[in-house]
């Protein structure tokens, strides 16, 4: 069977329907690997000294993670973002994002410096 997984010309395709992501109709949820560990770290790099949490290794589809995100974010009382399925929550914010973790049921580790 050939399958056509990501050409040049269209991208990557959906593996039920072969068809371009943008076209597909099945509109499968794209879900991030992971190893059943979410992992909480502080990031300063490129950010002009001012110091992000990343959470990372959550497996949870696009809509969830949204969801999950402003959850955290108000939580928190600060601003954050998603990107390429890491949530970056404004400074650093380990101690109460692990323990709210947690509770949802994740197994939470710290990471980094």
């Amino acid at each position: 069977m050939n399958r056509v997984v990501y050409s040049t010309d269209q991208g990557r395709h959906c593996p039920d329907c072969s068809k371009p992501i943008q076209q597909c109709h099945c509109k499968q949820p794209v879900i991030s690997k992971s190893d059943g560990t979410v992992r909480l770290s502080r990031e300063t790099k490129g950010r002009k000294g001012k110091g992000v949490t990343l959470i990372t290794g959550l497996p949870l589809a696009e809509g969830e993670l949204k969801a999950l995100a402003k959850e955290l974010k108000q939580l928190c009382g600060t601003g954050g973002s998603i990107k390429n399925g890491i949530i970056e929550i404004q400074g650093d914010q380990r101690n109460s994002l692990q323990l709210a973790l947690q509770t949802k049921g994740y197994k939470v580790k710290l990471s980094g410096g």
